[in-house]
């Protein structure tokens, strides 16, 4: 168990934790005197995230500035939406909400479109069906991210229309 130890055991972790981005560690469980077997505990270790060298980079900063410029934008569209009132209406949306950026142009980008083809399928008063149906049935804990959890809604409710329209034929 010695030359297990020292050969196999330290040597093979003291390599993994120097050349990967984990940390090995183990203990070595006893049943009375002997050793009965080898628990390992692995972690990953921190790794920090370096941007830095993109800050000089002009490719890079005319990209930034293109995405905040294209997230105001979508901000402004999603103020202006129709779907931002009826979420509203339907208590979705808080005012609160209003005020993050990222919800708005997340639901400007990702959820307006297809809320576009349901009012295509079945006019507003399909949306609003849809959203009093969401607000019946949403869970307290699914209103984190609120842009991701009607993204989802929609995208599980237009099949379902599609083959009902499909059928109607």
């Amino acid at each position: 168990m010695t030359d297990f130890t020292k050969w196999v055991l330290k040597k093979s972790i003291s390599e993994i934790n120097e050349q990967t981005t984990f940390n090995v560690t183990y203990d070595k469980v006893k049943k009375g005197r002997s050793i009965e077997s080898v628990s390992f505990h692995i972690t990953k270790k921190p790794v920090a995230d370096d941007t830095s060298y993109k800050l000089d980079d002009p490719a890079y900063i005319d990209g930034k500035i293109r995405q905040e410029e294209r997230e105001k934008d979508l901000v402004y569209e999603a103020m202006k939406s129709p779907y931002t009132k009826l979420l509203m209406e339907h208590f979705l949306l808080s005012y609160i909400d209003l005020t993050d950026t990222a919800i708005l142009s997340g639901l400007q980008k990702n959820v307006y479109p297809l809320y576009d083809e349901l009012k295509e399928l079945r006019g507003l008063n399909g949306v609003k069906e849809h959203l009093a149906y969401i607000r019946d049935k949403q869970d307290d804990y699914s209103k984190k991210n609120i842009a991701k959890y009607l993204k989802k809604s929609i995208e599980q409710y237009l099949p379902i229309i599609k083959r009902q329209d499909i059928d109607h034929e």
